[in-house]
């Protein structure tokens, strides 16, 4: 009888053990699905774009097909333990090693992280929709329909030939997945709170609308794009031909009137060009800015430098800045001398 206990004691035994292995097995299996690293990068960090058309399968597929999740089985199952099916759009930082339950929540949460959008260098509309394009989800396309579309430029109080100024080139935090509106929404905002009362006040004094000071600090960079410490000074040479009623004959309205912006010598046949931004032959200001002025540009004509030049004219050595005179003759002297470089660089266009 002792025998059969001892033996029935063993058996029992034997089949916790068993039962203890499994259950074991059982908890580490789980434990490998929803805590073992899982994400595979090729480095420490990596980015993933969620874009906002995305279900939970395309996700799934996108992690596989970029080779950062070899199991996707295992992240579906502890996605539906945590009840996670909604995708949030966005830019997520991961870290090689995550596990299933880290990237789950990382993704639940929609915790992405900002991207640092930056414009500059802009000349008309498609080259800021093809730049702003390239660092959020909204394509350019959409972009370049949306900025060119009068009723959008009419709603924030601009036509379609002055809508440019409204962005401020500089460098702003947005959120991956903004769309085109929200995007012009934002840089909206961002007018509003870079037209303070200080520099509308100054407009004022100038009798220039916020659109129009920007349109001449277009020509003011365009003039002298290298060195920003000449730029008041060049509007304060236009600012006098605009108060005197002379042309503001600028060479870069011409090239952008063309549209040739290979063109290094403007020659007469040049200043016939029948265009509103020809201003050798239209007295004012241009109708819209012929480029995106930088926030230097802009605040160099609110407080351009007080002087009597009228005629200016780039430096013979190429150094970049020019010559200012208040005769003409003396202006046709740098001019002179100007050319005869041309000449001797052989740069006849």
């Amino acid at each position: 009888m002792a025998k059969k206990k001892k033996k029935g004691l063993k058996i029992g035994l034997l089949l916790f053990a068993v039962a203890f292995i499994l259950c074991l097995a059982i908890v580490f299996q789980y434990y490998g699905k929803i805590y073992k690293s899982a994400v595979t990068l090729k480095s420490k960090t990596g980015f993933l774009y969620v874009h906002s058309d995305w279900n939970r399968s395309d996700l799934v597929n996108h992690l596989f097909s970029e080779g950062i999740l070899k199991d996707t089985t295992s992240f579906v199952w502890v996605a539906n333990q945590k009840e996670y099916k909604t995708v949030k759009p966005g830019k997520y930082e991961l870290k090689s090693g995550m596990s299933n339950n880290s990237l789950v929540n990382l993704l639940r949460s929609g915790k992405q992280i900002p991207v640092q959008v930056t414009f500059n260098t802009i000349r008309k509309y498609r080259d800021l929709a093809g730049k702003i394009g390239a660092q959020i989800e909204a394509d350019s396309a959409s972009l370049y329909q949306l900025i060119t579309d009068e009723n959008t430029a009419s709603k924030y109080g601009f036509n379609r030939k002055t809508f440019l100024t409204l962005f401020i080139p500089n460098t702003y935090e947005l959120y991956w997945n903004t769309s085109a509106e929200e995007f012009v929404q934002r840089m909206a905002a961002e007018y509003k709170r870079f037209w303070n009362e200080d520099r509308i006040a100054k407009a004022r004094k100038l009798n220039l609308s916020q659109s129009e000071v920007s349109i001449l600090a277009s020509i003011v960079q365009a003039e002298q794009s290298q060195y920003p410490d000449e730029r008041p000074k060049v509007a304060g040479l236009y600012i006098n031909r605009l108060q005197k009623g002379m042309r503001l004959e600028s060479d870069p309205t011409l090239v952008y009137a063309i549209g040739d912006f290979s063109i290094r010598r403007v020659l007469n046949v040049h200043k016939e060009t029948n265009s509103r931004y020809n201003t050798y032959k239209f007295a004012g200001l241009p109708p819209g800015p012929i480029c995106l002025p930088e926030i230097s540009s802009i605040d160099a004509v609110l407080n351009y430098e007080r002087h009597n030049f009228i005629f200016m004219c780039a430096k013979a050595d190429f150094s970049g800045y020019h010559h200012f005179s208040k005769t003409l003759r003396q202006h046709n002297q740098y001019a002179s001398e100007y050319r005869r470089e041309l000449n001797k660089r052989r740069i006849m266009n």
